[in-house]
This record gives C-alpha cells, sequence and structure tokens, in this order.
C-alpha cells in the first residue's frame, strides 16, 4: 500500500546546504525574531556566524573559505537547535556557547558573570598608550572583574605586572579563578572577593581599571530579555547607575602611585556622571571599533578635586 503524502514529506531527505547557505537561513530567522543584540555582536549575521561556527566546530579564521563546506544533517540538526534556543529563551549566544573573545582571548562564561564587551579590551591591547609608558606598570587593578577578561587580557598587557582583580560576588570570582588557571596565570593574577577598595592593605597601582555596574533603576527596567540572564547585582547601581563609580572615585587616589591612572566605563549614564561633576577633568576615550562612556582621570587630577569627589585630602 502507498504511504499517504504526508508520510512521504516526513520521510523526504533534507536538501544538502552549505555552511554559506545554512548562515544565510540561520541569519534570517533571528532577523525576523527581533532578538536584542550587544552581548558581542550587534546583528543577527554576526550572531548567527558565531553560534554556527561554534556547533559546527569551526574556527572563525577558517571563513570564508568553510562556506562552500556541505554541511551534513546531523550538523544541521546542531546549528538549528542553537539556534532555537537563542530565540525562544532570549539567552545571549556567549551563554550558550559558554564561551566569549576579549581583546583577542578566549574566555569561559556562564549566567554568574556578565558577557565581556567592554570597549576597554582596545585599550588593553594597546597597552594603555598613550597615558603611560607600558614597561614602566608592575601592578595593575581590576574592580568588579567578573569572568577576569580585563584582569587576564591586562597580564598578558603586561608580562611583568601582578594583577589583582576584585569582585564582591562568590559565584563570580569562581568563574574568575577557571579563566586564570585556563590562561595558567596563577602566578600573576590573585582573585579577591572584596568590595571596592576594601582588603587592599595599602597597595598602590600604576593603573585602576574598572567595568563597574553602571545602569540606573529606570533604564534597569526597560532593559531586553537578553539583559535580564545576566547577574543583577552587576549591572545595577542605584537610581542614576552612579552609585558604584562614585565611590571609586572617591577611592581612586590612595591607591594609585604617583602618574598612576584610572580607567572606568560608564556607558550610558556619561551624561549623568558629567552633570554630579562638572568640574571634574573626565578625559573620554575614543576606540576605533566602536563603544564608549570610558573614561581616564590621572591620580594628580583626582587628588585636585578630592572634595568635590568626596574623597579624603591626605
Amino acid at each position: 500500500m502507498r504511504s499517504p503524502p504526508y508520510s512521504r514529506k516526513r520521510h523526504r531527505k533534507r536538501a544538502t546546504l552549505t555552511v554559506g547557505a545554512l548562515l544565510e537561513l540561520s541569519a534570517r530567522r533571528l532577523r525576523r525574531a527581533r532578538l536584542a543584540f550587544g552581548h558581542g555582536t550587534d546583528n543577527p549575521v554576526d550572531e548567527a556566524a558565531a553560534l554556527l561556527f561554534h556547533a559546527l566546530g569551526l574556527d572563525h579564521e577558517e571563513a570564508p573559505r568553510v562556506y562552500a563546506r556541505p554541511v551534513g544533517v546531523a550538523e544541521r540538526r546542531r546549528v538549528e537547535r542553537l539556534i532555537d534556543r537563542r530565540i525562544q529563551e532570549r539567552r545571549p549566544a556567549a551563554y550558550l556557547m559558554r564561551r566569549m573573545w576579549f581583546a583577542g582571548l578566549e574566555f569561559y562564561v556562564d549566567e554568574r558573570v556578565l558577557v565581556p564587551r567592554s570597549p576597554i579590551a582596545e585599550l588593553i591591547v594597546a597597552g594603555f598608550r598613550p597615558w603611560i609608558e607600558p614597561a614602566r606598570v608592575k601592578r595593575v587593578f581590576d574592580i568588579g572583574t567578573g569572568s577576569g577578561c580585563i584582569a587576564i587580557a591586562s597580564a598578558y598587557a603586561f608580562p611583568r605586572a601582578r594583577i589583582d582583580a576584585t569582585d564582591i560576588s562568590t559565584p563570580a570570582l569562581a568563574v574568575a579563578r577557571r579563566n586564570i588557571r585556563r590562561h595558567r596565570l596563577a602566578g600573576r593574577v590573585t582573585a579577591i572577593r572584596a568590595d571596592l577598595f576594601s582588603g587592599l592593605r595599602g597597595r598602590r597601582y600604576d593603573i585602576i581599571v574598572s567595568n563597574p555596574p553602571y545602569v540606573g533603576a529606570r533604564e534597569l527596567h526597560a532593559l531586553p530579555a537578553e539583559y535580564r540572564h545576566e547577574p543583577a547585582m552587576a549591572l545595577a547601581s542605584g537610581r542614576e547607575g552612579l552609585d558604584a563609580v562614585s565611590m571609586i572615585l572617591r577611592g581612586a587616589a590612595r591607591h594609585l602611585k604617583r602618574d598612576g591612572v584610572l580607567v572606568v566605563e560608564v556607558g550610558s549614564t556619561q551624561r549623568a556622571l558629567e552633570r554630579r561633576y562638572p568640574t571634574v577633568p573626565f578625559t573620554w576615550l575614543e576606540f576605533e571599533r566602536g563603544g564608549g562612556g570610558v573614561f581616564l582621570l590621572m591620580r594628580e587630577q583626582l587628588e585636585a578635586h578630592a572634595s568635590v569627589l568626596g574623597a579624603p585630602i591626605e
């Protein structure tokens, strides 16, 4: 007896696709789903490429040479399952892959930490030039280290420096220590549970760098679903988003060496920060690869404006 039409369709083999064709189909699905991007990619094509290459075990350096490669049925299913999860769960791709790149380095990430995406990566790769001479950097302090990406990238940029990386979150520190071990930097990068400057015992640094919480209450409430998978304590920072950065500004000078620099990302709260401290001479950094809301201050500038910042005058 002949099989009914629907049965033939169900058992018909799928047409063979190439990597390039499957990438195009995947990007189209992500675009139609109206997802929010911003966790390492800013468009559906790059997001689809990240997920597809991960599912197929391909290296991004192989593109576009592998675009003509046929994709097997099992491989296609792996890609489709990952795309399905991205759409249905609204979970950032980095969490689905359990990996993210920062300053050209690969890191393990999960929902215990923010997805690394700070433009500070570009500054680290440049050795913080021209603001400091890389050869003289001996100590770096990363406040709110999360995955440890800034601290670890700094260790690569300054091979003779020791890096202290603090976070108030014990789960986040577990991820940071995993990445420190992965990069074999346990001898130079130390993950410490601390709130901002607590427990430093008078240490002074050539560079203090931070990507702290800086999202205000109203903005936090309006964030797309993707951001709700990230730890809220790593995002929220009071009504205006300035609680953490204000405390950093008050305490940084005491922990910087002479000619030391403070670099902090404040993202969309840049204008609110300028309104709160209108006389402080923030240097707002520009990045070739995009991104902004990152300021730099010298120790001497912090000391000169200590009264405005509410910092103790020594």
